[in-house]
């Protein structure tokens, strides 16, 4: 490998990519947009309300509630499952009803729901679901008081350190913008391959692993020193600041692999900028379901951003640890392979 070559490479693509005066225009406005939506969005609590439900029989009265309420409940075939959707976020509260609840409330008992809240539920929360359970038993008996509730926070209880929004959005915010250099990069590649000046400089004594060499160390680093940036201003390196850089430098790798692909897919600037934001709108769904809890299943574990989001947000908004988040990290770097690879696979073809 001729490192003096990569070098030139990389100069010179740093030099391309800054005179498109679009890119470069976005680049430095990005950053800036970003920061100002960061620290214009309210610093307090608040989130929308989910509920998980377990019930072998659901009385009527529930789905009279749902209606007239507009809340949504999401059935659960155990009661393990819906503790583990709910220690998981999936949800921020969730109701058990006993199998014969029907029966209890008819001969006039007492019979005990539990509630689950999730560590970061606020008080609002548990007080509206506290409160739709009592107006269920009194719907169905026409008394108050009529069921015995008990309620139970799974996982520390963060009561008084809740996740304000703007920390939940920092998340979407700094992923936007190392995606943006995706499109860039695949721009560049795109108008050289047009060009002919990826042919002519294979021409030249530089060797294929150069050339991808040097557009990746390109891309990551433009993609890396943005990302962690605008997380040293917002304060996002405040916690583990080093598994968030390791988190913020695959991510850029794995966005650099992508603009790869899509230059492979590309035939000008326009083509390359309509898949690049088809690629930016599915990257994003991981981070939409941090910011609106609930509003994405386990199927977004097949999106490669899910383990960035999740690296992001466990250390940064929840304090996790190398224990909980090597898994993700393992992850991430099994898809920076496979998409750096098949990006330069797929080039390689596209040039032959």
């Amino acid at each position: 490998m001729n490192f003096g070559v990569i070098r030139a490479l990389v100069a010179k693509d740093f030099t391309l990519f800054f005179r498109n005066r679009f890119y470069a225009l976005i680049t430095i406005l990005g950053i800036i947009t970003y920061l100002v939506i960061y620290f214009v969005m309210p610093s307090l609590v608040n989130e929308e309300l989910e509920i998980g439900l377990y019930a072998p029989i659901i009385p009527p009265v529930f789905e009279l509630i749902q209606q007239e309420e507009g809340l949504e409940f999401h059935e659960y075939n155990s009661d393990q499952n819906l503790r583990q959707a709910i220690t998981d976020r999936v949800h921020e509260a969730g109701v058990v009803l006993p199998e014969d609840i029907m029966e209890q409330l008819a001969s006039g008992q007492t019979p005990p729901v539990t509630l689950y809240f999730s560590i970061d539920a606020p008080d609002e929360i548990k007080d509206i679901v506290e409160t739709m359970v009592k107006e269920m038993a009194y719907l169905q008996t026409g008394q108050f008081l009529a069921i015995d509730i008990s309620a139970e926070i799974l996982g520390p209880d963060l009561l008084g350190d809740q996740i304000p929004i703007r920390d939940r959005m920092r998340l979407m915010l700094v992923i936007m913008l190392i995606m943006f250099e995706m499109m860039g990069l695949a721009s560049l590649i795109s108008e050289e391959v047009e060009q002919g000046t990826i042919r002519a400089l294979l021409v030249t004594p530089m060797s294929v692993r150069d050339l991808f060499t040097a557009k990746l160390i390109m891309g990551a680093s433009l993609a890396f020193i943005q990302g962690a940036l605008f997380m040293t201003i917002v304060g996002g390196l405040n916690i583990q600041p080093s598994i968030i850089l390791i988190g913020l430098l695959l991510g850029s790798i794995m966005f650099t692999g992508t603009g790869f692909l899509i230059a492979s897919l590309a035939k000008d600037m326009l083509t390359s900028m309509g898949w690049g934001i088809t690629a930016i709108l599915i990257y994003a769904i991981p981070a939409f379901g941090v910011m609106f809890p609930g509003t994405v299943t386990d199927w977004a574990r097949f999106i490669p951003t899910y383990y960035l989001t999740n690296i992001i947000h466990q250390v940064s908004n929840l304090n996790a640890g190398w224990s909980e988040i090597w898994l993700d990290l393992l992850i991430l770097m099994v898809f920076n392979i496979l998409l750096v690879w098949g990006g330069i696979m797929a080039i390689g073809r596209k040039l032959r």
